[in-house]
């Protein structure tokens, strides 16, 4: 299947996800939208996906939401956006809780709808020329694309304000003392480390990986019987697969695990 915004592929159980806007600093439209959700299906579906990178061509990331679309839109801009933002948060929601562990590999600059993206990984692997910004409310507009919900949970609450609303721009370094990025690698090293990771996420316990995900997103919101329920739930579950008894065998008996990720 061919893509208008992105390019996607499938090969040794990882996806890759390439935004492909590069002359319009891989802004995110309607279609981009569309199409991150209709990939987040496939990636949350296909039992062949163990891993998941998202990256860009270019020298940006990507720059943040299409405005020149948004302007063009006229009297439905409201409909507009709100049919937008909708494919996009269906798109995160489905790569924030599926089984594979989504890296994130960030060659260049991420504002806005990009720099929520980044929020939205499970490791997050950045060039060292790479630059985070919010942006949003440089056009009075708010942010999207689940930034409010990962930017507090990533560097604080008052942090989070800060950068929201003034438009701080962060480095590479910063953004990863921050705690918004995992590791920070030169340039032209970035998407061989990132395949590097990709390749052992492929490799392990993928359910066990989705059921961290699934945990962690109600980390800080749930109370603590209702999240330690959870835990029971989703370890005792993992004993249906192969992957968690043929793991504690392994273990016991000093064996390197074969995953299969069920």
């Amino acid at each position: 299947m061919s893509y208008e915004t992105l390019n996607f592929g499938i090969a040794d159980n990882i996806a890759t996800i390439t935004l492909n806007r590069p002359d319009n600093a891989n802004a995110l439209n309607a279609k981009m939208a569309e199409e991150l959700h209709k990939v987040s299906i496939i990636c949350d579906t296909n039992d062949d996906i163990r891993c998941v990178v998202m990256t860009a061509t270019g020298k940006l990331f990507c720059g943040g939401g299409d405005l020149a679309e948004m302007d063009s839109a006229g009297d439905d801009q409201e409909a507009h956006l709100l049919e937008m933002a909708t494919l996009l948060h269906a798109g995160v929601i489905r790569l924030s809780k599926m089984d594979a562990p989504l890296i994130v590999a960030v060659n260049g600059t991420a504002g806005g709808g990009g720099f929520s993206l980044v929020l939205a990984g499970d490791y997050v692997i950045s060039s060292d020329k790479a630059k985070f910004i919010s942006a949003y409310t440089a056009s009075a507009l708010t942010p999207d694309g689940s930034s409010t919900y990962f930017l507090a949970k990533h560097v604080g609450l008052l942090r989070a304000k800060e950068l929201q609303m003034t438009n701080r721009m962060l480095t590479a370094e910063e953004a990863c003392d921050w705690g918004m990025v995992s590791r920070v690698v030169p340039h032209d090293d970035l998407m061989d480390e990132a395949m590097k990771m990709a390749r052992k996420f492929a490799g392990g316990p993928t359910a066990a990986y989705g059921g961290v995900k699934r945990l962690a997103l109600t980390a800080f919101s749930g109370e603590m019987e209702a999240q330690l329920d959870k835990e029971s739930i989703s370890i005792s579950s993992l004993m249906r697969g192969h992957d968690a008894p043929h793991g504690i065998k392994s273990f016991l008996h000093k064996e390197k695990p074969d995953f299969e990720g069920s």
